[in-house]
């Protein structure tokens, strides 16, 4: 079985997705969750347009994501997700990832929670600190970290700062 990385980012597919992250995580698979995007065609062209060829690209549903966890891929595998609430959907298919990335959380409407001391943005509401600090207590790691070359948070820091 392949590895899994798991990464929230709010942007999902972008530049430094495929310019960082991918080649520090030797990643060969990219599976982007999002029902709306996956659900236009406008939307998942322009998001899968600055990947190379050599990466395989979903743009997928919550289901579609499930279905495709559960295949026994042997690829090294980047699941994102625009937020928290995403992985509490799909808690069972990514029990077993490598890492949990947190990578760019815009200021929303809920957020009540600014990260301090990590690099990149990273607004929380209470139930995405509820929804990660259960994943992290399950085990997974759970990471604020914006690119592979900085500075990064353990989420058990950030929970000290609460």
């Amino acid at each position: 079985m392949g590895k899994l990385y798991v990464r929230v980012d709010d942007r999902l597919i972008h530049g430094q997705t495929i310019v960082a992250w991918c080649p520090t995580l030797g990643i060969q698979e990219i599976v982007a969750v999002d029902d709306v995007s996956a659900a236009n065609p406008m939307l998942k062209s322009i998001l899968t347009m600055g990947v190379p060829k050599n990466y395989k690209t979903s743009i997928v549903t919550t289901q579609e994501a499930r279905e495709l966890l559960c295949d026994g891929s042997e690829k090294t595998r980047l699941l994102i997700v625009k937020f928290p609430q995403k992985l509490e959907e799909l808690r069972q298919q990514i029990a077993g990832c490598e890492k949990l990335i947190l990578g760019n959380l815009a200021k929303r409407p809920d957020t009540v929670h600014k990260v301090s001391g990590a690099t990149g943005i990273f607004y929380l509401s209470d139930s995405d600190v509820e929804i990660l600090d259960s994943l992290a207590q399950s085990g997974i790691d759970v990471v604020f970290h914006q690119l592979p070359t900085s500075a990064k948070t353990a989420w058990k820091d950030f929970m000290a700062t609460l």
